[in-house]
């Protein structure tokens, strides 16, 4: 049995996870994931935790276990929490800051190198050398 895939997953308060056969729709403050689990894999609810079980002990099944428990539980940390990116900028002369719709960043070269933020991402510059990132 997988070390990983025999871990309980926390399901937040603000989150609900609905599981019908194989498909798995997680939905949060920021939205709405699906996921569909393969058949040799079995999704145990209880109150606020889920447990992915294995079926058959087979070797394409035990590579699963592992992975499908991962991917369940960055589903649930991703319509809770947002994914967060923090970068430390670490140099002399090396900062960043933000004009406009794009990131301007100093990392030693002879120029700026300049970095269009998209929209689904905000980025927040601590300092001129911490970076927040996360999605929208």
């Amino acid at each position: 049995m997988s070390r990983i895939g025999k871990l309980p997953i926390k399901v937040p308060q603000n989150v609900d996870v609905t599981c019908d056969g194989p498909k798995v729709t997680v939905k949060g403050k920021f939205g709405t994931l699906h996921d569909t689990v393969p058949e040799i894999l079995g999704i145990e609810q209880n109150d606020d935790t889920l447990i992915v079980g294995l079926k058959n002990q087979t070797r394409s099944g035990r590579a699963l276990h592992g992975l499908y428990r991962t991917l369940i539980n960055n589903m649930i940390i991703g319509v809770s929490e947002q994914f967060n990116i923090v970068l430390n900028l670490q140099g002399v002369g090396y900062r960043a800051a933000i004009q406009g719709k794009s990131l301007v960043l100093n990392l030693g070269y002879s120029h700026q190198v300049n970095i269009d933020i998209p929209e689904t991402i905000s980025v927040e510059v601590e300092k001129n050398t911490k970076l927040h990132d996360w999605m929208r």
